[in-house]
């Protein structure tokens, strides 16, 4: 897995603003459908941006509570909602929420589940959570739709390949019709979203993944620091010649509890 330390949390408080991934978190804002004093956990909140959009969205008299393991997330997302009394931001693992049985109105988890060694578990605590009627929705890669263009081959598929030992769980959307029924959820609805490029935007999800997948490799001794380096530098050669080109699915999921 990817090893959340402050470099890489300032390299995700970067991208994270930029337009690839605001549309990515704007999937998952529409499909909780907030009202005002609706009470909300965001599942894995990362740095905090979700959580101060649905603490804007639900007004003082909702409740967001923001869930992360990692210091180095929960500290930027504590700072960045001090303006919002309504939002906690909490210690918590997916299958371990700090919240009493039925007491909330939403759950929303991004790119979270597809890093779980047990997803049913998770599913059933957001069930837990839940009040009945309660909506989950989840947002997840599906990390098998890759498509990054090389004229390299053979590396292309190296770093391809180191990058699947960061997740553990590619195919969540093909498995989340299942699981949450047999957590008890009903009316389930899975939309595919994918981001396809033929320019390298420093905002854009291509250029945070050109930079996170070269370092996890080399980092990981799966490539060696040379190999990565010359990925990179061959990507912004690409780039600047005209001939980059980066496509990547991802599913936006959603169920209720019955």
């Amino acid at each position: 897995m990817l090893r959340f330390d402050e470099e890489t949390t300032k390299l995700l408080e970067i991208a994270y603003q930029g337009g690839d991934v605001t549309r990515r978190r704007r999937k998952a804002f529409d499909a909780l459908h907030l009202t005002e004093g609706d009470t909300v956990i965001d599942i894995g909140c990362g740095n905090g941006l979700l959580t101060e959009e649905i603490a804007r969205a639900i007004g003082p008299t909702g409740r967001v509570i923001g869930v992360d393991p990692s210091e180095d997330m929960r500290a930027p997302a504590s700072a960045r909602c001090t303006a919002f009394p309504t939002v906690e931001i909490e210690k918590g693992f997916a299958d371990a929420l700090p919240l009493e049985d039925g007491k909330a109105d939403k759950a929303v988890a991004v790119q979270v589940l597809e890093y779980l060694s047990d997803i049913p578990s998770a599913i059933r605590e957001a069930h837990r959570v839940l009040r009945t009627g309660g909506r989950f929705v989840a947002v997840d890669t599906g990390c098998k739709t890759l498509d990054w263009f090389s004229e390299d081959e053979d590396r292309m598929c190296r770093v391809q390949k180191a990058w699947d030992h960061h997740y553990i769980e590619p195919r969540v959307a093909a498995l989340w019709p299942r699981l949450v029924r047999d957590a008890g959820f009903v009316a389930v609805e899975v939309e595919p979203f994918t981001y396809c490029d033929t320019t390298l935007r420093p905002d854009g999800i291509a250029f945070m993944l050109l930079h996170l997948m070269s370092r996890y490799a080399a980092e990981n001794g799966h490539m060696s620091f040379a190999e990565t380096k010359n990925w990179f530098d061959e990507q912004i050669d690409l780039a600047q010649r005209g001939r980059f080109f980066f496509s990547l699915t991802y599913y936006r999921m959603s169920a209720i509890k019955a």
